[in-house]
């Protein structure tokens, strides 16, 4: 079972329940996350192989939340910029994302992820820079 975050008790909105998202690890004072997803047949491309923009939805919905829980569910992350390199071909079943805090400044931070098979083969990584907005102001809209 994962450590108590901040997000324990917000309601995962439905990208995340389209894409299968759970919390399965968390160092909330590191910055960092573990994330399990389900690569859907749906998600599949001509070739058999999960489509890149899902998975890079998926890297970007584990960057995310590992600022929002580093900041104790502060700060929520827009995100500004995501550069994605696809490393190998995905199949559909569990998929799992680390994602991490590089640095966080005023008004921006700068994010990692990785996105991994069960094998542990990585399959694609991603850099983000993320605008900061209190989580109040964001989440209340």
């Amino acid at each position: 079972m994962p450590v108590a975050t901040a997000l324990d008790g917000l309601p995962r909105p439905p990208c995340a329940e389209l894409l299968g998202w759970e919390l399965v690890d968390a160092r909330p004072t590191e910055g960092w996350v573990r994330i399990r997803f389900v690569a859907r047949p749906e998600f599949c491309n001509p070739a058999g192989h999960i489509q890149g923009g899902f998975l890079a939805a998926m890297l970007d919905d584990t960057m995310g939340p590992a600022m929002f829980i580093y900041s104790e569910g502060r700060l929520f992350t827009p995100t500004i910029d995501l550069h994605v390199s696809f490393l190998a071909p995905a199949r559909p079943g569990p998929l799992y994302g680390e994602g991490r805090v590089v640095q966080a400044g005023k008004t921006v931070a700068f994010l990692e992820g990785k996105l991994m098979d069960l094998s542990g083969t990585v399959l694609a990584r991603a850099s983000a820079c993320a605008r900061l907005v209190p989580a109040a102001k964001a989440l209340a809209a």
